[in-house]
C-alpha cells in the first residue's frame, strides 16, 4: 500500500540554510510526496505535496501538525467526522488516535512531528 508514496526521511536542509518551498513544489511531480525539510529541536519539518487518499494509521507515542498552504486536506478520523483544512488553517493530531489524509486536489502541506515518527504510521 506505500508504494504509491514518495516520503523521503533524509533531512535535505541543515541549518542556516534558505528552504524555498514553492520551487520544491513547482519541481514536484509524484502525486503523493512527504519530504523531511528541516529539523528544529527534537522535530522534523516535513513539506507534503500530495493528491489522493493516505490508508488508515496512527502514531503510538507522537503527536502530528498538520498545516495546509494550499489546497484542501481532509482529516478522516475513526470515531469522528472529518475535519476540513483551507489554506492558513491548521490541526494537530494526538499521539495514538487512528486516521488518514485526504487531498480530492493538488494539496501543499506543512507537517511538524518528532524525528522518531514513521510517516506511514505504526
Amino acid at each position: 500500500m506505500t508504494d504509491n508514496y514518495n516520503i523521503d526521511l533524509k533531512v535535505q536542509y541543515g541549518y542556516n540554510r534558505h528552504i524555498d518551498i514553492p520551487a520544491i513544489v513547482a519541481a514536484t511531480t509524484e502525486k503523493w510526496s512527504n519530504r523531511s525539510l528541516s529539523v528544529v529541536n527534537d522535530c522534523v519539518v516535513r513539506l507534503g505535496v500530495i493528491h489522493g487518499e493516505f490508508h488508515w494509521h496512527k502514531h503510538d507515542d507522537e503527536d502530528e501538525f498538520f498545516l495546509v498552504l494550499e489546497g484542501r486536506l481532509l482529516l478522516d478520523f475513526e470515531d469522528e467526522d472529518t475535519v476540513e483544512l483551507m489554506p492558513h488553517q491548521a490541526y494537530t493530531v494526538p499521539r495514538g488516535r487512528v486516521h488518514r489524509t485526504r487531498a480530492p486536489e493538488r494539496t501543499v502541506i506543512l507537517m511538524v512531528e518528532k524525528s522518531s515518527v514513521q510517516p506511514t504510521g505504526d
